[in-house]
């Protein structure tokens, strides 16, 4: 026998025998290379092992093969072959200093199975634990044993927001989690459940659902007495207002952008009834108006007549240093309109032009004598913003309309007639004027078709009467039978069937037009004839643009059947060229959370290519939303009922003819969503 042979006869004899327990040195321990795992583990479950390690030390064992050379002799290190996840987290600590890079570590040799063999029988015969008995076993080691989120994901290297989540899981009604564990519900169902803690209403939305309601519909159910964190009202009062006078907040654990809902709901009104109070108090002795109203809603607006502000007379002085400072101000910006910053003396200057600008005060106020007599209405916008309707004017404040000489005639003649005399002269004339009815319709008949001739005649009077008309009924409102002309123009407000349309663009253009003609018209109804008729044909022409726009109703609503009106608002549409593109946006909050899956593949499809749609198709309905937002965002896209359908006629595209699929079904978009809602 050589020196060799008696050498690693002797170290065999010393080398631990299958089945041993032994210790070794963490930096004795390697990966095994005939590991079947070949996908490392994930940073977040080494965290895991090392969490776990740090709290309750190597609760099993490693398996070791022991490393040998070339030659067959032992090289004193050992190969891991079940549990390099346990060695990762071992190394993840000496890494930070926990443990020293000799760390003793109990391991078990197996010297007789082949390693690959139980490497992988170790990761296949193995089932994993149920999520619903990790749920309930984080709960009770917060009930029994008092443990805090922290401290539970300390111990098991998962976060605190983590272990609030299955935590709040695990307190779910045992009827939720029995459905969970024999698959009938699905997690993100669960979820759904458990944002609220309220089992009893976990137990009645369970008996009102079917097996396949959609997450986000269960969390309505549950939600459905309580206000979103997003809300209008909650945006105008503040969570933390709200939170100061003992509201409850109810915190949704699920989703990334913590959102919740606010669970006194009396509270949050009375909230927003008494700011939205005192804001219309401080403009009424600021601003010295008559009255002032609070209403959460935009009000009925038709019920009030209304003052205008007029242009501020300014002396000749006043005047020219207007147009001094805005000239320079002008000059100023584009001298340096080239540069990234203002120079520091241009920018003080500029400043400083500002500050006596505003000084004059704006260019139209309204009048110490309309504030006397109307109002301002407070009310709360879409966007969560105050809204002020200022000049609004009461039934009782409008001014006694002056009586009309028919008026004085007929006054005087009854009192003619009530006064003494003889009976022969009361006999003599008893009809109510001096004229008969019969008399006096069939004259003032001829005097209207006379009228009609005149004005056929006459095309700026004829203008003027139509714009008249007009005028009287959009910024008069109450005063629209002041005219002859038999012309009705309704005005319907849209904010109440699409909260923040009168803020977007178009909204935000003809309310502007709107206010700026408001500001030329004369206060008295009565005044109006004569502005009207003295502007050129050209400002007539304006004026009637601007009423007629406002007058136009186009909505469609399933309730009112108008197909003819709906047609030729297509027709006009094309005329004007509409093109909603620069009016209105598809974003989650417009029109993908309002539509079927299949809508908001259409539009992606449609918008970008139908990869993009597919991408998205596994999406859940919420993040399907956002995603497609994201994705449409400056390409323009718009539902087939906001397009202008070019080319096609009014009755076509009413009647589903000569129009393609999309556009024969776009009146029922609302329709077809709901029902697959």
């Amino acid at each position: 026998m050589t020196a060799q042979s008696i050498e690693t006869a002797a170290t065999e004899a010393t080398a631990p025998q299958h089945g041993s327990e032994i210790t070794v040195p963490l930096n004795r321990l390697k990966a095994s290379p005939k590991n079947a795992r070949k996908t490392p583990h994930s940073p977040a479950t080494i965290e895991a092992f090392a969490a776990s390690i740090k709290a309750k030390g190597v609760l099993q064992p490693p398996v070791v093969e022991i490393e040998r050379d070339g030659e067959g002799a032992p090289t004193g290190n050992y190969l891991v072959t079940i549990g390099e996840g346990r060695r990762q987290g071992l190394r993840l600590l000496a890494k930070r200093k926990a443990i020293k890079r000799t760390h003793p570590v109990r391991v078990i040799v197996d010297a007789e199975n082949d390693a690959h063999e139980i490497s992988l029988d170790e990761n296949m015969t193995r089932e994993a634990m149920h999520p619903a008995d990790q749920f309930e076993a984080f709960q009770r080691f917060a009930a029994e044993k008092g443990y805090g989120p922290e401290e539970i994901g300390a111990r098991f290297g998962v976060s605190a927001h983590v272990v609030r989540q299955r935590l709040r899981l695990g307190s779910a009604a045992p009827e939720l989690m029995t459905a969970y564990r024999e698959g009938t519900l699905a997690l993100d169902q669960l979820t759904a459940f458990c944002v609220s803690e309220d089992r009893e209403r976990q137990r009645q939305v369970l008996e009102q659902i079917g097996p396949h309601t959609p997450a986000y519909a269960i969390r309505r159910a549950m939600t459905e007495a309580k206000v979103r964190v997003d809300d209008r009202r909650v945006r105008f009062v503040g969570v933390e207002a709200y939170e100061a006078e003992g509201g409850g907040v109810l915190r949704d654990l699920f989703t990334e952008d913590g959102g919740g809902w606010l669970e006194d709901v009396v509270l949050l009104d009375r909230l927003v009834g008494d700011k939205l109070t005192g804001l219309a108090d401080e403009a009424r002795e600021r601003e010295g108006w008559k009255w002032a109203e609070a209403c959460l809603d935009y009000p009925d607006v038709s019920a009030f007549g209304r003052v205008y502000p007029v242009a501020v007379e300014r002396s000749d002085a006043d005047v020219a240093e207007i147009a001094a400072l805005s000239e320079e101000y002008d000059r100023l910006v584009s001298e340096t309109d080239a540069a990234e910053m203002f120079p520091p003396e241009v920018d003080a200057r500029l400043e400083e032009i500002d500050k006596a600008l505003q000084a004059f005060g704006p260019d139209f106020a309204y009048a110490d004598e309309a504030r006397a007599r109307a109002g301002v209405v407070v009310t709360l916008g879409h966007d969560g913003l105050a809204r002020f309707e200022r000049g609004l004017v009461r039934a009782e404040d409008v001014p006694a309309d002056p009586p009309s000489p028919w008026q004085e005639e007929e006054a005087a003649d009854e009192s003619a007639d009530n006064s003494p005399g003889s009976e022969a002269e009361a006999a003599e004339d008893e009809a109510p004027s001096a004229l008969s009815d019969r008399l006096l319709i069939d004259l003032t008949a001829h005097k209207t078709m006379g009228l009609r001739d005149a004005v056929q005649a006459d095309v700026n009077a004829a203008l003027a009467t139509v714009v008249h008309a007009f005028a009287l009924q959009v910024f008069y409102p109450g005063y629209g039978v002041w005219t002859p002309l038999q012309l009705r123009l309704t005005t319907t407000g849209l904010e109440r069937l699409a909260p923040g349309v009168e803020d977007g663009p178009a909204g935000r253009r003809v309310s502007d037009r709107c206010e700026a003609w408001g500001a030329r018209l004369p206060e008295r109804p009565e005044d109006l004839w004569g502005v009207v008729a003295a502007l050129p044909p050209s400002e007539q022409l304006d004026l009637m643009a601007c009423c007629a726009g406002v007058g136009l109703y186009a909505v469609r609503d399933p309730h009112d059947r108008r197909p003819g009106a709906l047609a030729q608002a297509e027709t006009l549409a094309t005329a004007v060229g509409l093109d909603m593109a620069g009016t209105w946006t598809a974003t989650a909050a417009s029109y993908f959370s309002r539509v079927a899956k299949a809508r908001v593949l259409e539009a992606v499809t449609e918008a970008v290519n139908p990869e993009e749609a597919g991408r998205i198709a596994g999406f859940r309905k919420g993040d399907m939303a956002e995603a497609a937002e994201r994705l449409v965002e400056g390409r323009g896209w718009l539902p087939s009922v906001l397009r202008t359908q070019a080319g096609v006629p009014a009755e076509a595209q009413e009647a589903g003819e000569g129009a393609d699929d999309e556009t024969r079904t776009a009146p029922n978009d609302d329709a077809y969503a709901f029902a697959a809602e």
